[in-house]
């Protein structure tokens, strides 16, 4: 059998898709997606990709999201200070034993973003 080697991209509806794209850059570190030979695409670090389907009902996050986003990070602490500097809202910040640090955050369009720092 066949196995796909890694995640490939992730590709969603919005309104204003420049402006979410920039956020992502400007706030995650995020390349857009290349629109030209010239753009550096996003390349991320080769690690743990955890690929978890959730019951319709799930109360993990809002009801409303068919998704969540799940960034690994090397630093949480870091990125949240980043990310409270640029006044973007940080919530829900949590450990498992065994797994690493969480926190929340959600894009301009309400979308949920957990970042993840794996435990070493």
């Amino acid at each position: 059998m066949q196995n796909v080697q890694g995640f490939g991209g992730f590709f969603f509806r919005t309104k204003d898709p420049e402006a979410l794209a920039k956020w992502y850059q400007d706030h995650l570190g995020i390349n857009p997606a290349p629109t030209n030979m010239e753009m550096e695409p996003w390349v991320t670090e080769s690690g743990v990709t955890i690929f978890s389907p959730f019951d319709a009902d799930t109360e993990y996050f809002a009801a409303d999201k068919t998704f969540m986003l799940n960034f690994r990070v090397a630093d949480l602490d870091a990125m949240i200070a980043q990310l409270k500097s640029a006044d973007i809202e940080v919530s829900e910040e949590s450990k498992m034993e065994g797994i690493g640090r969480f926190a929340r955050i959600h894009d301009p369009d309400g979308n949920p973003i957990e970042l993840w720092e794996p435990a070493s």
